[in-house]
């Protein structure tokens, strides 16, 4: 059955409303910086995971002229989307932190306020593993990214939760903002990993080694029958893996014996990385010119006026 993504990034979203409303609840309770900054984090999610349903809504859309490979690159727009709120939210709790570091303040209620934040941080995990199973099922960057960052969220949680368990034992209330300042950092390392990720799918990275392996295993097997490859290219969008490569043949095959070996390669491909959208360009093995093409030739100087 095929389920669409858009589903679990709504329950993103509304796990994230609960969330936050737990977290505030918290902080208000303790009057702890550090909790403050968890939530802050919180606020992050629930836009990014806004964006995401958006952007895994208009990746689904079919192919259309303006568009022949399809639309799975807006993913991309989610994730960095969602990174640029998590630096935004980093400075924000940074700026919060600095000054109670100076004029430190006891925190209040302890007991309560925490039991309210481990209530929010056990949710939290929950849609996590829900957001990385669907994604990585899938094959979505998105809902990949969002498990990740709600997984780097409950650490962070569970690191407020005992800095502020410590200060309430120790007395040390510099420690709420020290803990908090740690958080902002936390947060701008999840950002910035995010943001670039983004950057590298928009700028057609090649697929991952794993998945480069696969398909030299899968050439590999034709080419002791003496068939040649050369210009293998590969990137992501999204969702959706491309492949595209010349397949060098002997020049006395015919036209139809060649199309059957593309058919069986393209179809090996697509089994090895689902998902996998495979073109191949027969060429006669014998012929120098047909490695002349296998590089991407230079854009053109523009010409002086």
């Amino acid at each position: 059955m095929n389920v669409p993504l858009t589903r679990f990034a709504g329950l993103a979203a509304a796990a994230a409303v609960a969330v936050i409303t737990l977290k505030v609840v918290a902080w208000q309770i303790t009057g702890s910086v550090g909790l403050l900054s968890d939530a802050v984090e919180s606020v992050a999610n629930l836009a990014g995971a806004l964006m995401a349903w958006a952007m895994l809504w208009w990746a689904a859309q079919p192919p259309d002229d303006e568009h022949a490979f399809g639309h799975t690159k807006a993913e991309y727009f989610s994730s960095g989307f969602e990174g640029a709120l998590i630096l935004i939210a980093g400075g924000g709790v940074i700026w919060t932190a600095l000054p109670r570091l100076m004029s430190p303040r006891p925190v209040e209620e302890v007991g309560l306020g925490l039991v309210v934040a481990g209530v929010a941080t056990v949710l939290n995990l929950w849609v996590a593993r829900v957001l990385l199973r669907a994604g990585r099922r899938h094959g979505s960057i998105t809902l990949e990214a969002g498990g990740h960052h709600l997984v780097a969220d409950v650490w962070t949680s569970v690191a407020v939760i005992a800095g502020v368990g410590l200060v309430a034992v120790t007395g040390w209330n510099r420690l709420d903002a020290v803990l908090a300042l740690g958080v902002a950092a936390h947060i701008l390392f999840t950002g910035i990993r995010l943001v670039q990720r983004s950057a590298l799918g928009l700028l057609d990275t090649a697929l991952p080694g794993g998945e480069q392996a696969r398909i030299e295993t899968v050439l590999a097997g034709y080419q002791e029958d003496g068939i040649r490859f050369h210009a293998l290219r590969t990137r992501r969008a999204g969702q959706r893996s491309f492949i595209s490569m010349h397949v060098l043949v002997p020049g006395e095959w015919s036209v139809q014996r060649g199309h059957d070996l593309a058919e069986a390669i393209e179809s090996e491909l697509r089994e090895a990385i689902p998902g996998a959208h495979v073109f191949t360009h027969l060429e006669p093995v014998e012929d120098p010119i047909s490695f002349q093409d296998a590089a991407i030739p230079p854009l053109p100087h523009p010409r002086r006026p």
